[in-house]
């Protein structure tokens, strides 16, 4: 996913030459590409990620469109309030690219963990937070990012993600995808974890149980369509996202429901204060939580 996103925004760059790659000395054997391709829209500013921020602001103000990357806590944490209060607030063209969302760098401990970047950047003023999947989604939605010239947050893993989608599917901003129908449950998933999400409906259909999927490439603004036809179509929605249960992709889905008036059975699969300071792969760290179609069938 990675490696394809950087390929897309080396295109836009280099069609566009008012982009500019900033980094903080991370994204070795991805960035090279770029570096080499645009050397004059690149720049590696050193482990100051808030500086980073600060000179994005500026370089924005010039006229500029600016991309961030980093891995994922250090672009958003480290730097929140430059991101906040200089680029969000004045609402400025600056895209955060973060790499290794969730508990890709499980093995690195909590300080690598990213599972509080999506509900946390999403409050942000004037931002549009994404969250894809696969290489096809991060793809499509790079561009369409890039082309509000406002602040944006794009969430990529880094476990070489495989291709969910078909091709051709349409992967809009703000959008959600029915991935399969079913009539039992709804399974609505953002971010790479939804691989898991449509084994899940598999191994649900072994016991019997018809398992829609969704997937929300864009956490905020939410696709409260989406959503609420999930809740009047199927007697259960479970949310499942590789981010904390608590202020998430699942907090969001249950809030529109609320406000939409509607009240299936509903769930949420997440990291939980369990998995907070456990350290493993990123594979074994998500087992912890126990598998998908277990929580399913027990709202059923």
């Amino acid at each position: 996913m990675r490696t394809e996103t950087i390929d897309v925004l080396t295109d836009y760059a280099r069609a566009n030459p008012d982009v500019i790659l900033l980094t903080a000395d991370l994204g070795y054997s991805v960035l090279e590409r770029f570096a080499d391709a645009l050397p004059a829209q690149y720049a590696n500013v050193g482990v100051c990620e808030q500086a980073m921020a600060g000179i994005a602001a500026g370089l924005a103000l010039s006229g500029r469109r600016v991309v961030l990357y980093s891995i994922v806590n250090f672009p958003t944490l480290r730097c929140l309030e430059q991101l906040r209060n200089d680029v969000c607030y004045h609402n400025l063209p600056v895209t955060v690219i973060a790499v290794g969302g969730g508990l890709a760098y499980g093995a690195q401990g909590y300080t690598h963990h990213g599972v509080e970047d999506l509900g946390i950047m999403s409050m942000l003023p004037n931002i549009v937070v994404a969250c894809p999947a696969d290489p096809h989604e991060a793809m499509a939605l790079l561009p369409q990012l890039l082309e509000r010239r406002r602040p944006g947050y794009l969430r990529l893993g880094r476990a070489g993600e495989p291709v969910l989608h078909p091709a051709g599917a349409e992967i809009a901003l703000g959008r959600a995808l029915w991935m399969r129908r079913g009539t039992d449950i709804a399974l609505l998933a953002t971010g790479p974890i939804l691989g898991r999400a449509l084994r899940a409906a598999d191994k649900l259909a072994t016991r019997g149980i018809s398992a829609s999927v969704a997937s929300f490439p864009t956490f905020s603004p939410l696709d409260a369509e989406v959503a609420t036809e999930a809740a009047s179509e199927h007697r259960a929605v479970l949310t499942i996202e590789e981010h904390s249960v608590e202020g998430g992709f699942g907090s969001r889905v249950a809030e529109a429901l609320l406000l939409a008036r509607q009240a299936p059975r509903f769930g949420k699969f997440g990291v939980t204060a369990a998995l907070r300071g456990r350290i493993g792969s990123q594979s074994w760290l998500l087992d912890q939580l126990g598998p998908i179609e277990d929580h399913a069938e027990a709202l059923l």
